[in-house]
């Protein structure tokens, strides 16, 4: 009986919770590293996108979801004061609905950050990544917001 709640409890935590938050909060509470053993990189020589045209479409889903949020936290009135360089891991569905979304700000102030993770939230909430796999994936890179003007 135990094993089969922690099974649920597992997916549970782990299924559908269209979460953003930062990288030590997710340490915090379990969250990572273990979503690691569920969600299968996407590329690399294990990744689930195999060929190149497979990795060339993930990176451009990639490429026009960060546009997306940057267009969205514009027309949300977020402004970033100077460029702002950052690391993210996004989980994903196969139906390229967002799990999580981890992210790492170097020097962000609160505020500014408070912000962010409300609105990249409503974000992952309205928007898919944009491509579908076979298993739930996952994608990471550092990532550098350009200073709003």
């Amino acid at each position: 009986m135990k094993l089969v709640l922690s099974c649920l409890l597992f997916t549970s935590f782990f299924g559908y919770s269209q979460t953003a938050m930062p990288f030590e909060e997710a340490k915090q509470k379990g969250i990572s590293p273990d979503v690691d053993k569920v969600y299968k990189g996407a590329l690399g020589d294990d990744g689930v996108f195999k060929t190149e045209e497979e990795q060339q479409k993930h990176i451009q889903a990639y490429q026009d979801f960060l546009k997306g949020l940057g267009v969205y936290l514009d027309s949300h009135n977020f402004k970033w004061d100077a460029v702002t360089k950052g690391f993210n891991r996004i989980y994903m569905r196969p139906d390229g609905t967002i799990d999580y979304f981890l992210y790492a700000f170097k020097d962000l102030p609160k505020d500014k950050e408070k912000k962010f993770r409300k609105l990249l939230g409503e974000y992952i909430k309205s928007h898919k990544f944009g491509i579908t796999a076979p298993v739930k994936f996952a994608q990471c890179s550092p990532v550098t917001y350009s200073k709003t003007l």
